[in-house]
């Protein structure tokens, strides 16, 4: 049962530096990020109508997008065409956040699909 409370307190935690980052961001270009399956429609009961795996999919797609996005501002910046190093680091930092907290969700549920299969036997 604490592997779930672990995962569940890592995902406020992601929460928490998701908004973060769109904080950051919101100021740096004047909009916010929006995340996947936010803006999904939602039942008569009020619970959103996307699955886990359209969700864990749709953000894995959102991390490589913005690490695809600050590789390709590292380039820009190397050929002279990006003056502002300050966005380039940016990036670079929000994609190691995105890719670290990827990381450390995949931990998570690794460690609580193994916890489970140990109920069973």
């Amino acid at each position: 049962m604490s592997g779930i409370t672990e995962v569940l307190a890592l995902r406020q935690d992601l929460l928490a530096r998701s908004q973060a980052l769109r904080d950051v961001r919101a100021t740096s270009e004047g909009h916010a990020i929006a995340l996947p399956g936010a803006s999904t429609g939602s039942g008569a009961t009020g619970t959103p109508s996307v699955n886990f795996a359209e969700t864990l999919n749709g953000a894995l797609q959102k991390v490589s997008a913005v690490q695809k996005r600050s590789a390709d501002m590292q380039v820009d910046y190397e050929r002279g065409e990006v003056t502002d190093i300050a966005q380039v680091m940016l990036a670079r930092q929000e994609a190691g956040v995105a890719f670290e907290a990827t990381l450390q969700v995949r931990n998570k549920l690794l460690n609580a699909y193994q916890e489970i299969m140990r109920m069973g036997a």
